[in-house]
């Protein structure tokens, strides 16, 4: 295998000093868990596709760890003095993996016509947008309705992907068969997909950031059984194991090896919040009294402790303490069995079973769902456990066809953009398994959650979102369990794996193996 050698420069006061050389060449092998259902990332955004999507595809920013926004397709960008109209400068020479050019009118398409109709995260932000026009081919001009004060924030790869308007312009977009063949801007293109054993990427030639990427190549590796996982990190075959795709007990053997590494980065802005939907539709999960004993049934702390390691946080309610405008101010769901078979004697639960759907994404996520049966049944609630795997997950949330399922989601940063997706009652809407699937209705909140995504005045947005926390913890529209913490495991010589706040998630253009 050959390697070249280039040097980034700091030109400062007219003087070049290098700062870092980068080795160019080689490949590096990760491991995805699990198999993603698609690479098509403006219609499917669970972890995996995302993971491998990201360098396929890009949007028009990116997040450092601070979540501030950095440049990427975009050049530049100007918000105006009323907070209604953001402008943007696109990158010069930008080309699809098919050579043909990406311009402004790409932007106008994916933005206000396929993601608008495929994208139900990013479709509650995209409702505050009065337009969006391409006065020429690099600027793009998104004028709101009312000022958005976190719609910077939604210009991330799994957010905002940019999508061909050649390839799906006029076309069924969930049936073009190019989604089998993703097409994007990134750093690297779609070569091959042996279903089962490996998703090949390689670098392209043609990426508008002259010099990279630096790798030659990527393969994803699919290997169903964690163990496997760790034993093809252990025996060099796999170069890095992103967080959660080995069982938490293997963890700290794996980094006390030599010339391994790893680091918690790179969550900042997904920063993952776990809990378990539940259907407020019908039977006794319409009672709040009934989730509420959910709550306080479960040893969250138990769970942390023994089932992951250690590598969490109990989650207090809806936001995470990662997040901007967090508050603890609300009901503490302390393991309490007594008091959640206090609450089923009063509202005279008559023990009809409930079926949990556990998240089929390994092991320990299988253990987790054993905790809760357990617990749950030590209060006189019977589980049924109906697993799963993660297509048919993706369909029942979808379908709304569970009792409780196990689940976590992204917060982007801002309960704007990713929290009250999951509680407002215009996103619930079947066919998604990222939106308001448990049903829950209030219309007081919705009010509340509104006023505090336009709010200009941080302060303002605090006490606002400080009194949704502790007025929906009291309703318990799902149950919250853990704030996840994902190291990521890697071989010393891979450089600059992590870079951003979105960490392998936002492409490896800037990775690059140390000689």
């Amino acid at each position: 295998m050959n390697f070249l050698k280039t040097t980034t420069f700091l030109i400062a006061a007219g003087m070049a000093q290098p700062l870092l050389a980068q080795d160019v060449g080689g490949r590096i092998d990760i491991v995805v868990q699990p198999e993603p259902p698609s690479l098509m990332l403006g219609l499917v955004q669970n972890g995996p596709t995302q993971q491998v999507a990201g360098d396929i595809y890009e949007s028009l920013l990116r997040y450092n760890t601070d979540l501030e926004p950095q440049p990427s397709l975009a050049k530049s960008w100007d918000i105006s003095e009323d907070g209604l109209t953001y402008t943007f400068q696109l990158q010069e020479g930008v080309k699809w993996h098919d050579g043909e050019p990406f311009t402004s009118a790409d932007v106008v398409f994916s933005a206000d016509v396929f993601l608008r109709e495929t994208h139900a995260r990013l479709r509650s932000s995209l409702a505050y947008v009065a337009s969006i026009e391409a006065p020429d081919d690099l600027t793009v001009v998104f004028k709101l309705r009312e000022p958005f004060g976190p719609f910077i924030g939604i210009f991330e790869g799994g957010t905002m992907p940019m999508i061909p308007k050649h390839i799906y312009e006029g076309t069924d977009f969930a049936n073009n068969e190019m989604n089998a063949t993703p097409i994007g801007t990134g750093p690297f293109k779609f070569e091959s997909w042996e279903k089962g054993s490996f998703i090949h990427l390689v670098k392209n030639e043609d990426y508008y950031l002259e010099g990279k990427p630096y790798l030659d190549e990527v393969y994803y590796r699919v290997i169903p059984d964690a163990a496997s996982r760790a034993v093809a990190f252990e025996t060099g075959e796999v170069d890095v194991l992103p967080g959660g795709s080995v069982e938490n007990w293997d963890v700290p053997r794996l980094t006390e090896m030599e010339n391994v590494c790893s680091t918690g980065k790179g969550w900042e802005f997904f920063a993952p919040h776990s809990w378990m939907w539940l259907n407020n539709r019908e039977g006794a999960m319409a009672d709040v009294r009934f989730r509420q004993a959910i709550m306080y049934a479960m040893d969250r702390e138990f769970v942390r402790d023994v089932v992951w390691n250690g590598f969490g946080k109990v989650a207090t309610g809806p936001v995470s303490s990662k997040t901007n405008f967090y508050s603890d101010d609300v009901t503490q769901y302390n393991y309490d069995p007594d008091k959640a078979k206090a609450l089923l004697a009063e509202m005279e639960y008559d023990g009809t079973p409930i079926r949990l759907l556990p998240l089929p994404y390994g092991e320990t996520w299988q253990r987790w769902a054993e905790a809760v049966r357990q617990n749950l049944s030590e209060v006189g609630i019977e589980v049924q456990i109906d697993a799963t795997d993660v297509a048919g997950w993706n369909e029942k949330v979808a379908q709304w066809d569970y009792d409780m399922a196990f689940t976590y989601l992204y917060q982007y940063g801002d309960p704007a953009l990713g929290v009250s997706r999951n509680y407002v009652e215009s996103q619930i809407e079947k066919g998604s398994p990222w939106n308001n699937v448990e049903g829950y209705r209030n219309p007081e909140l919705d009010a509340k959650w509104h006023t505090a995504a336009v709010s200009p005045n941080p302060d303002e947005r605090t006490e606002i979102y400080a009194q949704i926390q502790k007025e929906i913890v009291d309703d318990v529209p799902v149950a919250w369990l853990l704030e996840i913490e994902f190291p990521t495991i890697y071989n010393c010589n891979v450089q600059d794996l992590v870079t951003t706040g979105t960490g392998i998630s936002d492409g490896l253009r800037d990775a690059w193996i140390k000689q």
